[in-house]
């Protein structure tokens, strides 16, 4: 099968990294986007067959006029990239990981004590989403952590001012073994629940070095207050926290129309990477 000469030339300067790759028409719009563990070899395996056995990928190898690439670090950053790209541009050819349903995201809801649980459902109600976790054991290894370090309530009760100022709710099961702190009856504030929920929300982000800062200066108090229970129980979350490890790739489905740059430098040399979102 011939090929232009712009196609020949991408081609040979494909680099051997894992990355998504996306096809594109005569008239500009992408028609395909697919996820690679090595660009060149992937991608070249379109072009250097004279006929392919899915009829469906010879009409598009037809079609393809131009191809761009990203490079990413590993094949799971690949994965989730394509996933993403995919459900934004729908491209023709790809029948394949068009459903949200696809991937799992943990959700912190939009509500007064807002509960975090996982979803395969993304609702524009202004809950605050993270993913997707293409690797669900990475996924529940972060919740599993916040379970441990943090008390947050699980049911769905209308937690308005007004309900628990009329005291509508009673103390269930999980405030006696120590699962949550009983908002529903006003034994947490707000205001503290929701300090609570910016710690979370820095963990799931990675960032779990300024929680271990806020740990650390609590553990400082109640050391100077002579608080040695309190202090053992903050030791205990520092703990778990240094022995947490796993590192995902998420995204925030809010953030949208951004220009992310890299830079990276040596004695010698600098290297800026520029990806417009």
């Amino acid at each position: 099968m011939e090929h232009t000469e712009h196609i020949n030339s991408i081609l040979r300067t494909l680099p051997d990294n894992p990355g998504v790759y996306q096809y594109f028409d005569a008239e500009g719009k992408i028609i395909y986007v697919g996820k690679a563990k090595n660009l060149k070899k992937r991608v070249s395996s379109y072009f250097n067959k004279d006929q392919h056995e899915n009829g469906k990928t010879q009409v598009l190898v037809r079609k393809i006029e131009d191809i761009k690439y990203i490079i990413v670090d590993t094949e799971l950053d690949a994965l989730l990239l394509e996933n993403n790209l995919i459900k934004k541009y729908q491209p023709r050819y790809n029948v394949l990981l068009k459903d949200d349903k696809t991937y799992p995201w943990i959700c912190i809801k939009n509500e007064r004590f807002p509960r975090v649980f996982t979803t395969r459902n993304i609702v524009k109600d202004g809950s605050t989403y993270f993913g997707p976790y293409a690797n669900a054991k990475v996924m529940h290894t972060v919740l599993d952590l916040i379970k441990q370090l943090y008390t947050l309530r699980n049911c769905n009760l209308n937690l308005s001012n007004e309900n628990i100022k009329a005291e509508k709710f009673k103390v269930c099961l999980e405030y006696h073994i120590g699962n949550c702190k009983a908002p529903c009856i006003g034994k947490e504030s707000e205001d503290d629940y929701n300090k609570t929920i910016t710690s979370i929300k820095e963990i799931v982000k990675g960032n779990v070095h300024s929680v271990a800062r806020h740990l650390k200066d609590l553990l400082q108090q109640h050391v100077e207050k002579l608080e040695f229970e309190k202090a053992q129980h903050i030791k205990e979350k520092l703990d778990l926290l240094e022995k947490f490890q796993s590192k995902s790739t998420v995204v925030n489905p809010s953030i949208n129309n951004v220009d992310v740059f890299s830079i990276v430098t040596d004695e010698k040399y600098g290297y800026v990477n520029f990806s417009k979102l």
